[in-house]
């Protein structure tokens, strides 16, 4: 179908907010036009067999690397984020745990609306729409975590999760099936084969990507995706408010010196993830869109996470056997554990990770990362020297509902990370790091971070969120309780940057579930 010029709404982006939009709006009879930066992987051969395969891996474009994975680096926060038609669905871990209540009654969304029972049947929506359905196959990552879990007296806090992954019928594992989810509307399917390697992009037609269920569905009712290219500008028509619509300039993302390009649209939905939006409503905020709120850019959360990598030399464990995310710990109240796995061969973080050092000042830190290997040199070099750093690895994502803050502001170079008035994300979890260290007794292995956190004290984090988030008024938020970008008719913000307080799981359930809220509010075409 050929590009048109003008449409009722322009996505920018693919994510899970931009899919979801794509399809209701298209449902309530509009035009859409979705613009992605990164490349259509429609074609499953085109991810990488493992994560050394950086150009297919990796989106790194100055280099024309142009994978689904992009690693930022900011003064106080390292971020993991996904790219391609599709967003972080094609790089995620499938995992689709609904938040707990002090997820809807905390920041400054709370008193809007009564979220967890309004939100509840959206909830069940997107879990359908995704595919959803606990985890069938457990490997040794799962059944190491439940010997951490009874060790802690939390076994019966220990649970398969709901994943966004086919399995098929038992014996029946890779084979090919008519969609079973839709009636007949999506594409077919395979049943898993636990391979592991979610996270690389599944080359085996089984995880629930967006391509295959929202974005699929909107394609059949002529909404339009234009990958490779990236909003660079968005001008009201009017010079004021958008009343008459707006015209969206992009350029193209995968070349050098990319041709621009212009379309006109009536309205616009921001879904480019925090890293996108607030990056793009920034600029414009000098330019183009100068009435948006104050607060753009403020109450960035981090899901005040923990990635730590814990590593065997027994060749016995092998870690790689299931899906990305097979099982989770609630650990209290505030935080969960889940272990996290690779597929065979996907041994990359092997370069950029150090001994994990639970010491927050800087001298102290350095001193005993410098005498921690000759602690125990024998074990240090079997764990550093693995063959398949994927297959006796395990990573812990480690996540609370308790609130980091910071604030992304324009700098001269590009977005920067300045600290907000909340409590600073910290490379130094205390319980985190205590359950990493008790978990390595159990496979007897040794626990390690990205240099970033062990050197600098920077925390990682692959649920970058807020930015953009609800308030009564523009002085307290930049959209609405419907997402209505505060000043701006038919502007919308759907993607990370709207979650509005730390849901301490993974958040994609919750982008999805409030994305199908929002457009529901949206009146159908004439």
């Amino acid at each position: 179908m050929e590009i048109e010029n003008f449409y009722d709404y322009i996505i920018i982006g693919s994510g899970f907010g931009g899919s979801v939009s794509a399809l209701r709006l298209a449902e309530k009879g509009y035009s859409v036009l979705v613009i992605e930066k990164g490349k259509d992987f429609s074609d499953t051969s085109k991810f990488p067999k493992s994560n050394w395969n950086l150009p297919n891996w990796l989106w790194l474009p100055q280099l024309k690397f142009f994978g689904i994975q992009q690693l930022t680096f900011f003064r106080h926060i390292s971020i993991l984020s996904g790219v391609g038609v599709g967003g972080g669905s094609l790089v995620y871990a499938n995992t689709l745990p609904k938040p707990k209540s002090q997820f809807f009654t905390h920041g400054p969304w709370k008193d809007l609306n009564n979220w967890e029972e309004e939100l509840s049947p959206y909830y069940d929506l997107a879990w359908k729409m995704l595919g959803a359905e606990k985890t069938k196959q457990y490997g040794d990552a799962d059944y190491t975590m439940l010997d951490l879990a009874k060790s802690i007296n939390r076994d019966k806090y220990f649970e398969p999760t709901n994943v966004s992954v086919y399995f098929g019928e038992n014996g029946k594992e890779g084979q090919e099936v008519p969609d079973p989810y839709f009636g007949g509307r999506g594409p077919t399917r395979s049943g898993c084969i636990s391979c592991g390697a979610c996270m690389t992009g599944c080359r085996h037609n089984a995880k629930n990507t967006l391509d295959k269920n929202y974005l699929h569905l909107a394609r059949q009712l002529g909404v339009e995706i234009l990958p490779e290219n990236k909003v660079i500008d968005v001008l009201p028509l009017d010079g004021d408010s958008g009343a008459t619509g707006y015209s969206i300039i992009v350029k193209q993302s995968t070349k050098y010196f990319g041709k621009k390009q212009e379309f006109r649209c009536k309205g616009v939905v921001f879904s480019a993830g925090v890293l996108g939006t607030i990056s793009l409503l920034l600029n414009l905020k000098d330019r183009s869109l100068k009435k948006l709120s104050p607060t753009l850019g403020d109450t960035i959360r981090t899901n005040n996470e923990a990635l730590i990598i814990n590593t065997t030399y027994k060749k016995d464990i092998d870690m790689t056997k299931g899906v990305a995310i097979g099982s989770i710990i609630e650990i209290d109240e505030n935080s969960h554990l889940e272990p996290t796995r690779y597929g065979k061969g996907s041994g990359f973080w092997r370069l950029l990770v150090v001994p994990m050092i639970s010491e927050p000042n800087f001298f102290l830190r350095i001193f005993k990362l410098a005498i921690e290997p000759f602690k125990d040199p024998i074990k240090w070099f079997k764990v550093l020297t693995v063959k398949d750093f994927a297959k006796q690895s395990n990573i812990h994502l480690f996540m609370q509902h308790l609130d980091s803050t910071l604030r992304f502001v324009k700098g001269p170079l590009g977005m920067k990370s300045v600290l907000s008035n909340g409590k600073a994300p910290t490379a130094f979890i205390q319980t985190a790091h205590h359950l990493a260290k008790e978990y390595c007794k159990i496979i007897d292995g040794k626990p390690m971070v990205l240099a970033t956190e062990t050197i600098t004290g920077i925390p990682s984090t692959a649920h970058i969120l807020g930015g953009a988030c609800m308030g009564k008024t523009e002085k307290e938020g930049v959209i609405d309780k419907n997402n209505n970008v505060f000043n701006y008719e038919n502007m919308f913000v759907f993607d990370g940057s709207m979650i509005s307080a730390n849901p301490g799981v993974n958040p994609s359930l919750s982008i999805t579930a409030i994305t199908e809220y929002g457009m529901s509010k949206i009146p159908n075409k004439n």
